[in-house]
């Protein structure tokens, strides 16, 4: 390369640099550090760090705990794929009808998103799942339902309590994404549908969703990494429990980390993790790959 070339690209490597710096401080160096912590028996506060080769990953692999809160964020994935999802496509398809209204409603959809999930979660606890205050108390005292109790509290419904709440704030959040995708449906072939007498079903089928796909993609594979990401509504409604009956592989990590003192072991859960999101990263890069 000539003098004048690299000359040419030093504004290049100038504006680049700080990006560049950015991501070695805040990502490189961080995930390196944390590799090299799932080999050790690092326990997060004293300088001994012993290298115990692959052991955590064995012990974790053995260990029902783990197995466990794999089998939750598994369970949670299907959820959010098909729960939220189906609601959000509704929502959005019924808002195109919506001409005057549509900015009230993409507001009323996004509020419980934008609240802070601190506040989310004292709603939920305070207003519908408490015994003393909310609909669950209500029922039990007004409607005769004397053996309910709050999903929270019991093993076989915990999840799914949990599930609730993180599904109402998130839906609508998709729903605005989903409508500002089909806004992007050419109008020509929209009229051009409607002339040849396409119902609605098959104007959605055919000319909607296909033009929303790339972005119905991409916010499948978001679920799915942010679906092995769990932590902030568990850990604040149920904190893994009742018996592990909630424990994701968050949790886990921060039980492992801040209660256990165990920063190798909740640094091998971490670099699972991340491994099963980089494994949702390059589907979705293979699928933009074929799309493209």
């Amino acid at each position: 390369m000539s003098f004048e070339r690299i000359k040419q690209k030093i504004p290049f490597y100038l504006l680049m640099a700080p990006a560049v710096l950015l991501s070695t401080c805040v990502i490189l160096i961080p995930s390196v550090t944390t590799i090299f912590s799932s080999f050790t028996d690092w326990n997060g506060i004293s300088a001994d760090m012993n290298y115990v080769g692959m052991q955590n990953y064995k012990e974790l692999i053995a260990d029902g705990v783990f197995r466990k809160a794999l089998s939750n964020n598994c369970k949670w994935m299907v959820m959010y794929l098909i729960i939220p999802v189906t609601i959000a496509v509704i929502a959005a398809v019924c808002l195109l009808k919506q001409k005057r209204t549509r900015a009230m409603f993409q507001v009323m959809f996004l509020l419980p998103y934008v609240i802070a999930p601190i506040a989310n979660a004292l709603i939920w606890l305070n207003m519908i799942y408490s015994p003393l205050t909310g609909l669950v108390g209500f029922l039990k005292s007004k409607a005769g339902f004397a053996a309910l109790a709050s999903p929270l509290t019991q093993v076989d419904t915990a999840l799914v309590g949990v599930a609730a709440v993180d599904i109402w704030h998130y839906w609508g959040y998709l729903a605005v994404v989903f409508f500002s995708a089909l806004r992007q449906t050419p109008s020509d072939y929209i009229e051009a549908a409607t002339m040849d007498g396409c119902n609605g079903w098959q104007l959605f089928r055919y000319i909607y969703f296909p033009s929303m796909l790339p972005t119905f993609k991409m916010m499948m594979v978001l679920i799915v990494i942010q679906s092995f990401l769990q932590f902030d509504y568990v850990y604040l409604l149920t904190s893994g429990g009742p018996a592990h009956a909630t424990e994701m592989l968050g949790t886990l990590t921060y039980n492992y980390a801040f209660t256990l003192f165990q920063f190798g072991k909740a640094a091998t859960i971490a670099v699972m993790m991340s491994l099963l999101g980089l494994v949702a990263s390059i589907a979705y890069a293979r699928m933009s790959r074929e799309e493209g």
